[in-house]
Order: C-alpha cells, then sequence, then structure tokens
C-alpha cells in the first residue's frame, strides 16, 4: 500500500475492508469444502468402525488448521500485493 504522509485514502481503506471481509468467507467455505470432504464418506457409506470415528475426527481437527492458514495467506497476500497507483489501473509491470 503506498502512504501518502502515512494516511490511507478512501480507496485503500476500503480494498482493505473488501479484503479482510473476503478472507474468512473463503476460508470458511474452503474448510467446510474440506471437512466434508474427510468426513462425508464416514457418514454417508457403512465404513468399518475405526473409519467411520477416525474420519470425522480428523476432518474436525485439520478444518480449522485450513481456515486458519487460508485467512492468513490471503492477508499476506494482500498485505505484500503492490496495488495500482490509480484506481482502475494496473501497474506498468503487470
Amino acid at each position: 500500500m503506498t502512504h501518502h504522509g502515512g494516511r490511507r485514502t478512501q480507496a485503500e481503506r476500503d480494498a482493505i475492508t473488501v479484503e479482510i471481509g473476503y478472507a474468512p468467507c473463503s476460508a470458511a467455505f474452503t474448510a467446510a469444502v474440506l471437512l466434508g470432504a474427510v468426513a462425508g464418506p464416514a457418514l454417508l457409506f457403512g465404513l468399518p468402525d475405526t473409519a467411520e470415528l477416525l474420519l470425522p475426527r480428523i476432518g474436525s481437527v485439520l478444518a480449522p488448521v485450513l481456515f486458519a492458514a487460508r485467512v492468513v495467506s490471503v492477508l499476506v497476500r494482500f498485505r505484500s500485493a503492490g496495488q495500482p497507483s490509480q484506481p482502475g489501473r494496473t501497474s506498468p509491470d503487470s
């Protein structure tokens, strides 16, 4: 982000707000898909008792880890990405 005397423009503040909203929404969706993919077969199919016990537990451990990793990765990527110098325009090197 470019800083003009330490102050952000309204467009920069809006971009940050959108990114902060996008990060947990995309993370929740990704975690739900992972949980469904891992725990779903145990709920839908007649699997051995061990698998029916372990798959939901594994999914419930992996989903929050993936959620946190996704939020952090989205926000760090946004922070390190150079924003265009003018709204609606791309950087010359893009």
